[in-house]
């Protein structure tokens, strides 16, 4: 499969429902220049870190994006990053601040001794393996508004959508590529 049936195929994804926003949580440490890219091609983001980073920090942090189908950013994205964990997508009827208040909700955690620790949901290894282990409240937490959650497989040729349904997590493997 080449690139532009690649996009499309993501695409079909992540923009058949009208009332769903797109977005992209990407993680700066996986994505080289990522920030450079962002200012480029100026889709809409935030920082999922707030306050004042310092540029290292600024280089590795998480990134929401709001991505548009057909835009140069959402190409580059699909066409470079797909299969290389550079984040998630999600499907929400919010807007990208009020996705932003919550997904930061999301990036502090406490190990039993109540230490806290970052919880780096935006790796796609990292929600897979997590989700099926939820409780109902949990699930309940982590989708807030969040319709769906689309991830990369280990094998990227497969993405598995993630949504809440009853309190229920629903799975479903996605062939991407042929």
């Amino acid at each position: 499969m080449g690139t532009e049936e690649l996009i499309v195929a993501i695409e079909e994804q992540l923009f058949s429902d009208d009332a769903m926003n797109a977005f992209v949580v990407l993680d700066g440490a996986s994505v080289s220049r990522l920030l450079d890219k962002l200012y480029d091609l100026s889709p809409e983001f935030l920082c999922l870190f707030k306050g004042e980073l310092s540029p290292d920090m600024a280089e590795v942090a998480p990134y929401l994006v709001k991505i548009e189908r057909d835009s140069e950013f959402t190409n580059w994205l699909i066409g470079h990053g797909w299969g290389k964990h550079w984040g998630i997508y999600v499907l929400a009827d919010s807007d990208l601040r009020a996705l932003d208040r919550h997904l930061r909700g999301l990036l502090l955690v406490f190990d039993e001794g109540g230490k806290p620790l970052r919880f780096r949901f935006y790796d796609p290894r990292v929600v897979r393996t997590y989700l099926p282990t939820c409780t109902a409240e949990e699930l309940a937490t982590v989708f807030g508004p969040v319709a769906t959650f689309l991830v990369e497989e280990e094998d990227a040729s497969n993405a598995t959508r993630f949504q809440l349904t009853s309190d229920t997590l629903k799975q479903q493997r996605i062939p991407i590529t042929g």
